[in-house]
């Protein structure tokens, strides 16, 4: 509708007089109002469109102007209608007056949707710039990233085209029963089949190894293959050693990142018993794979897990005909890789580590901050020693009653301690407060069924309950002897009053951090202490507190003679033994000491010399030599003796006249005081205990503990007793009194009372079996 003056007129009268007949104001108020808002919108749109062909007429008269020069532009463009509406654009124009055409146009038409769209244009610009950007800083990235895909090159996805018929085959295997021994004897015997073999396999025992680091750091050949033989087991064993080299090589940073990438590849055979041990089944196994990965280890065929109490030979023969299958395979070979080596590389960049959520807290992870039993009650372990007449004390400390204990009250015979030192074996308790060993002796009674490790990682029992819950079990096997034949009523009544403790029995006593503590409470019990260590821990050593007797083994006089024989977990075993020989001489000086030297035929009776330079260097009160004593087969236990390596008593006799004499040809002042030659032992003295002509090795106990008690420092000749006329060397060194017992029920007439060599070994075992 068109405003006009007719229109206003006719609406302010109607107004009006509806006003002057008696309309409402609030009515007449809102027509003007609308009236108002009509009237507006009517006169916006009455100025809009009379623009519109100036609008069209301005531009034609521009583009005019501006192509060529106000003339019609009949010279420079064409154009067929006169209107404007088909212009075409101007060919002939400066790009400085295209400029100012395109902003004249802009400012011109900023309502029209096509002007304000094209506004944006600078911004679509920009974005479509963005990924060139982008694409040139993706090189630095990539190039950040490639040492990790490098890393894991080398480390795990190698491509080998190395025949595997062409390399040396190393046959690994760990036992403590055997079983592990005979896996890997079938396995041998079926890769000795394979005529395509070039070379024969070499089997080897990882309890035999020099040194581990000779085949695991440092490959023997060029074309070495490994293939492992473990068992698993729910206790500390001597796989754990190795398992524990493996991991500190992987984290020393002396040692090459990938040692074993030399290899042409390895695979893992683990047994074990499925239905006891579920959730420990072949984990010893899993862990060498583990290692043995992140040292650079190529797996060439799946770890095999066998459980040997269903089936088990066939399983094994079964997993060793497919590995040798894929020896024949000459085709290139991908090697399966570890994701966390993957991981590791991330972490040392600097990243976080990233932990899944359901890992936190698992107590079965390998983060886990739960410190575990020595000798759980529920593992094998537990159960072999208590077979073997052991009563476990807590969870690492265990007692025992010694044969000779048992001799004695019987009135058979002490053993050599009493002729030596005066330690009457029925009132002497062996005990020790740690199960676990630093060594891996061959001459150990208990063919490495107790766990060993370098230092302690168990829990810790206190001393107090120790003691207390060992001489109740002591005391316990001592009622158990109330009925057996022979024993003397009146020893069996004093054995309830221990008066000796013999720190040894098995294991490394000197492990426990509370020894010393221990060793208090027994003196405040009024019983002596004899503690027996083996030179590997000279720290703990050097802390230990006033001792009765304190021993130290030496089982070897060189280097290599001692890794043979104690085959100890430490590197530095040799510089370990030096410090604690320097220990005795110096800290130590002011205790009653003994070198106990255990001889073993083919191991250690040759170097005499050798042993005179550690009896210079160490200063001991005595040196105490003693044959080794057959403990059983050497089949499945990791043991390689036999018969032939244990030592007639003549032999003994003439290695100790010969270490004598070098010892007096130093001046060293040391002579042979006295023996036990049922024990096959004799002891070497320094000559300050001749005193007028006659020793005095043994101890006066009431003595000892009265300058114990008195607070004052006092030294070995301060609690002396005289050594009785049968003790001496060239006497025996048997009880008078006592009977003598022999196996055979051959009585020994007195022109035949030292026996012979043999029959002195077959005495010693008839007695523990009686």
């Amino acid at each position: 509708m068109r405003s006009n003056p007719v229109t206003a007129v006719a609406t302010a009268l109607c107004t009006g007089a509806y006003l002057w007949f008696g309309g409402r104001i609030s009515v007449a108020l809102a027509i003007l109002v609308s009236y108002g808002i009509w009237h507006e919108e009517s006169h916006k749109v009455v100025e809009e469109k009379p623009q519109l062909p100036l609008d069209g007429a301005e531009e034609k008269t521009k583009k005019k102007h501006t192509c060529c020069g106000g003339k019609g532009g009949s010279g420079c463009c064409s154009s067929k209608n006169g209107d404007g509406g088909s212009a075409h654009a101007c060919r002939c124009g400066s790009k400085k007056n295209k400029a100012v055409e395109e902003q004249k146009k802009d400012t011109d038409s900023y309502p029209v949707a096509v002007d304000f769209t094209q506004a944006f244009k600078p911004e679509k610009k920009k974005k479509s710039r963005q990924p060139k950007v982008f694409s040139k800083s993706m090189p630095a990235k990539k190039q950040n990233e490639a040492p990790k895909q490098d890393n894991l090159v080398k480390s795990a996805m190698t491509v080998s085209n190395e025949t595997l018929l062409n390399s040396q085959i190393y046959i690994f295997y760990c036992t403590l029963q055997g079983a592990a021994e005979r896996c890997a004897n079938k396995v041998m015997a079926k890769l000795c089949t394979m005529k395509e073999l070039k070379h024969r396999p070499i089997l080897l025992n990882l309890d035999d190894l020099s040194d581990i680091d000779d085949y695991f750091v440092n490959v023997p050949c060029d074309n070495a293959l490994y293939l492992m033989v473990l068992p698993s087991y729910d206790t500390d064993c001597p796989l754990d050693f190795f398992l524990q080299t493996l991991e500190e090589n992987f984290h020393d940073f002396r040692v090459d990142r990938f040692p074993l990438k030399k290899l042409v590849g390895y695979s893992i055979l683990g047994i074990g018993d499925s239905e006891s041990w579920p959730e420990r089944f072949c984990y010893q196994a899993k862990k060498a794979d583990h290692w043995i990965a992140r040292l650079g280890g190529r797996r060439v065929f799946p770890v095999g897990e066998v459980c040997m109490k269903y089936d088990g030979e066939k399983k094994i023969e079964d997993w060793t005909n497919l590995f040798a299958e894929t020896l024949k395979d000459d085709e290139p070979m991908l090697y399966e890789y570890d994701e966390s080596v993957e991981e590791e590389n991330e972490n040392a960049d600097g990243g976080e580590e990233m932990v899944d959520l359901e890992d936190i807290g698992n107590a079965d992870g390998n983060n886990s901050t739960e410190i575990k039993q020595m000798v759980a009650k529920n593992s094998p372990t537990y159960k072999t020693l208590t077979k073997q007449g052991y009563s476990i004390v807590g969870s690492h400390s265990g007692v025992k009653i010694c044969r000779w204990t048992k001799s004695d009250l019987r009135g058979r015979g002490s053993c050599y301690k009493h002729s030596l030192f005066n330690i009457v074996s029925s009132r002497c308790m062996e005990l020790t407060p740690s199960l676990a060993c630093s060594s891996k002796c061959v001459f150990c009674w208990r063919h490495g069924s107790n766990p060993v490790s370098k230092n302690w990682r168990w829990e810790v029992d206190d001393p107090e309950y120790i003691l207390e819950n060992a001489l109740t079990s002591h005391y316990s096997k001592i009622k158990q002897m109330r009925g057996v034949p022979g024993v003397k009523a009146e020893r069996f009544a004093k054995a309830f009053q221990v008066r000796h403790c013999a720190l040894s029995l098995v294991g490394e006593p000197i492990m426990y951090p509370y020894i010393s503590k221990f060793i208090s409470l027994l003196h405040a019990k009024g019983i002596s202490s004899f503690l027996v260590c083996n030179a590997q821990h000279p720290e703990a050593l050097a802390k230990i507190c006033k001792v009765t007797q304190l021993y130290v083994s030496i089982d070897a006089s060189t280097k290599s003679e001692l890794k043979k024989i104690d085959r100890p977990l430490y590197k530095d075993f040799w510089e370990r033994l030096m410090q604690c020989l320097d220990i005795l001489s110096t800290t130590q000086s002011h205790q009653r000491t003994v070198f106990r030297l255990t001889l073993v035929k083919g191991f250690n009776m040759a170097e005499v010399m050798s042993y005179a330079d550690l009896v210079q260097r160490g200063k001991p009160c005595f040196i105490e030599i003693k044959g080794a004593t057959f403990a059983g087969s050497s089949d499945g236990n990791g043991n390689p003796l036999t018969m032939q390596n244990i030592p007639f008593y003549e032999e003994i006799k003439a290695f100790v006249r010969n270490f004598a004499a070098e010892l007096q040809r130093r001046g060293l002042g040391y002579d042979i005081s006295a023996e036990h030659a049922h024990s096959n032992c004799i002891l070497i003295a320094n000559t300050k205990f001749k005193i007028d002509g006659e020793w005095y090795t043994h101890i006066d106990f009431d003595r000892y503990f009265e300058l114990l008690n008195s607070g004052k420092d006092f030294q070995p000749l301060d609690y002396i007793a005289k050594t009785p006329e049968w003790a001496l060397f060239g006497n025996g060194g048997f009880v008078p009194g006592d009977t003598r017992f022999y196996r055979k029920g051959k009585k020994k007439g007195p022109e035949q009372a030292e026996p012979t060599p043999k029959q002195t070994v077959e005495t010693a075992g008839s007695i523990e079996i009686a």
